[in-house]
């Protein structure tokens, strides 16, 4: 096996794995939205998130790991679409933000 062989088979490894581990990473942000959404009251709309962007950061111990953010659109009333998003190093959590809310019956 020569070299521009073996480059394209380690390619190609690289590949699917960043295709695995995304898919994993955004089941994790699907569950994670959704239970964000439900303790909130909110409706998290199409059931499902995007990415927006990729970079590389450091967690909190101090190791390179990949950060991935993830747009969804939720709806506070019933009928409208809101965007929120949600950021993860690696598998963990990071932040999810939905925005201001619109507090429902205030005094009662």
């Amino acid at each position: 096996m020569d070299f521009p062989e073996l480059f394209g088979l380690l390619l190609l490894v690289v590949a699917v794995w960043w295709w695995l581990d995304g898919l994993r990473a955004r089941d994790a942000a699907v569950s994670a939205a959704r239970e964000a959404c439900a303790g909130l009251g909110l409706q998290l709309l199409d059931d499902t998130v995007a990415v927006s962007s990729h970079r590389f950061a450091r967690d909190e111990g101090g190791r390179l790991c990949l950060q991935r953010v993830f747009g969804f659109e939720y709806s506070d009333t019933g009928d409208n679409r809101r965007d929120g998003h949600l950021t993860m190093q690696g598998e963990d959590i990071v932040s999810i933000y939905t925005g201001p809310v619109l507090l429902k019956d205030i005094g009662d």
